[in-house]
């Protein structure tokens, strides 16, 4: 931030009117000349201001004289733009005065001007003509004051230079680092504009869109902006809000930090996506509850179940003593004390050390299986549907969600009575939840069931019920991070059963992967990629580094990035190693001759990319 705003200052100093334009036509750089020479609103020098908007106020306000088609002329400005070249050129504006315009392309798109009041030079220049003769010695002495200003020009020209360049080496490492993140960093200036932004905001709230420089954020984040609003009014007043919020279109957690701008009226955001996080913590203090739970009820139980047993003992000697007609009551006495042992039993399982253990589970076998172990308990005259609406393997605890599933069917056998219909469906929500969803055709829950239904010990059955079985689904859930829902519908009771959703891992790969990218930080990165795709990993820095390597190593595949150290590019590679496949990857744009010369070999991945992205580019499919 020191940094840029120096050179902003400095270039607020040059007395040049300086303008940057990004490849999308937006202003990127400006200084304070370039507003005040064309007396811009402040809309047209604020960075992400359009071109074909300015070009329009220049317009509008006479800068180019008389036009007749104002539309026709603003389009083949742009036209121009999108295919810059290098120029010289001197224009006589409307108020009389003289400019020079001198222009240069920038090697990542867009261009860099450079606007000049030359007026008094012009105004020297005719003088010169008309009186040279006359007024030798003022010509000599203006000749030198040109030349001065030429010499300072030229001076100022080669500063600016050093600063495009800067400016281009610093842009470029910021982008890339910006968009190597794992999550959405962005600017929002003080109407709520975004003034800058990563493409990262797409993948931390699915359904938005990635290119949003110019947008107000309202546009951007649709109906989630109802629940930023009052922190970014927080934050545009100078206090820093942090806070995490649902989305509701994917249903995902997501945390963000808005950070008022010390420089100039803005906030800078943070958010990333903290689902799993979230959901971890849930499992965590689950985890303590039980903990807590299990080591003050383990005591009473022991003690308890020491007392049951002395009565069941005394109970069994007491029907041997007694006359025949106090034995129902010496059973009963029985009966109630083995009804404690059970009622134990229970406790000791909800309160026991239990973890979730996912492994692959495919919903559809799990629902067959199901099935088959819920039906003979069920009344013949009772329906039981089963279906999965979600596709494909996923993570769970086939055990443990087995036990809970079981539970909520015969629950809802209870409530249906000796005919009915039960229906379990698998459904994905989004990419963030999997739920399980039983409902039955009974009387739905009550509202004191529909309050504290899942609540230890809470029961409708009276003294045929433990009020422990809701009470164990919900631990189960609250275990893998998810949650439980009691409600009714039109048909009857509803519990839906919520689930983090984990897609199984795909089938392990092998194989060495020579892995070449100068570049630490990254190589560090794509090495966990890869590595977490089942793959072995080679690194290289270098095309003969990595040629190197491959004369010695088992290597099964090269991924190489385009742009090395030494000479040799990474499209060296196919030439140079002609018996192992070679996938290339960058971070240049689609015009630069390296990426051309790349893509006539072969596809290439483009930088940032997701391991997804990674596992599909490297399946033979791709190649």
């Amino acid at each position: 931030m020191h940094k840029q705003g120096f050179t902003q200052a400095g270039l607020n100093l040059i007395q040049q009117a300086l303008s940057i334009y990004d490849s999308d036509l937006r202003l990127a750089v400006s200084n304070r000349r370039f507003a005040e020479m064309f007396d811009l609103p402040q809309a047209l020098y604020t960075e992400g201001a359009r071109f074909d908007d300015t070009i329009r106020h220049l317009v509008d306000c006479g800068e180019y004289g008389q036009v007749d088609d104002v539309d026709a002329f603003v389009a083949a400005r742009v036209e121009q733009a999108r295919a810059f070249e290098a120029h010289y050129m001197e224009r006589t504006r409307a108020n009389g005065r003289t400019i020079s315009v001198e222009g240069a392309p920038l090697p990542q798109g867009g261009w860099v001007t450079v606007y000049t009041d030359i007026t008094s030079v012009k105004r020297h220049e005719a003088l010169l003509r008309t009186r040279s003769e006359l007024l030798s010695e003022e010509v000599l002495r203006r000749s030198e004051e040109l030349s001065a200003t030429n010499r300072q020009l030229a001076a100022t020209n080669a500063a600016l230079e050093e600063a495009q360049r800067e400016l281009r080496e610093i842009e470029a490492r910021t982008r890339l680092t910006t968009e190597m993140m794992p999550a959405h960093i962005a600017r929002v200036d003080a109407r709520g504009v975004y003034t800058f932004s990563n493409r990262r905001l797409s993948s931390v709230m699915p359904g938005r869109p990635s290119e949003i420089a110019g947008l107000h954020i309202s546009e951007a984040l649709g109906p989630a902006h109802v629940k930023v609003a009052p922190h970014l009014d927080r934050a545009l007043n100078g206090e820093q809000s942090i806070f995490e919020f649902t989305d509701d279109g994917s249903q995902r957690r997501i945390r963000a930090v808005f950070t008022p701008d010390p420089v100039e009226p803005g906030v800078y955001i943070l958010s990333h996506d903290v689902t799993e996080e979230t959901q971890a913590r849930a499992a965590l203090q689950q985890t303590r509850r039980r903990e807590m739970a299990a080591q003050l009820i383990s005591g009473l139980a022991h003690d308890f179940s020491n007392l049951l047993t002395i009565i069941l003992g005394m109970q069994s000697k007491l029907r041997r003593m007694v006359p025949p007609d106090a034995a129902p009551l010496v059973t009963g006495t029985l009966q109630a004390a083995r009804r404690g042992g059970d009622l134990l039993n229970r406790i000791a399982d909800i309160t026991s050390h239990r973890a979730w253990r996912p492994g692959p589970v495919s919903l559809g076998g799990f629902l067959s299986d199901l099935a088959t172990l819920a039906r003979p308990s069920l009344p013949g005259s009772l329906r039981l549907e089963v279906r999965a609406e979600a596709e494909g393997c996923y993570q769970l605890d086939a055990g443990m969600l087995q036990d809970a599933a079981l539970n909520l069917v015969l629950n809802a056998a209870d409530a249906c009575g000796a005919q009915g219909r039960i229906d379990v469906v698998f459904r994905a929500v989004g990419d963030t939840w999997l739920e399980l969803v039983v409902t039955d055709t009974g009387p739905g829950f009550s509202p004191q069931a529909l309050a504290h239904g899942l609540d230890p010990f809470f029961t409708t059955k009276g003294s045929n019920g433990s009020g422990l079985g809701l009470a164990m689904v919900y631990d189960m859930a609250k275990l893998a991070g998810g949650d439980v829902r009691l409600a009714n519908d039109a048909r009857g009771a509803r519990v839906t059963l919520r689930l983090p959703l984990r897609k199984a891992a795909a089938q392990a790969r092998s194989g060495l992967v020579l892995l070449v990218e100068d570049s630490t930080d990254l190589r560090a990165q794509l090495r966990d990629m890869l590595t977490g795709l089942g793959y072995a990993v080679a690194e290289a820095c270098s095309v003969d580094e990595a040629c190197a390597l491959a004369g010695g190593l088992p290597v099964d595949l090269v991924l190489s990035d385009i742009t090395l150290e030494g000479d040799a590019p990474g499209t060296d590679l196919p030439a140079r190693l002609p018996h192992l496949p070679v996938r290339l990857m960058t971070a240049l744009p689609g015009s630069d001759p390296l990426y051309r010369r790349a893509q006539a070999q072969g596809p290439v991945l483009r930088k940032p990319f997701s391991p997804e992205a990674l596992t599909a580019f490297l399946t033979p499919e791709s190649a």
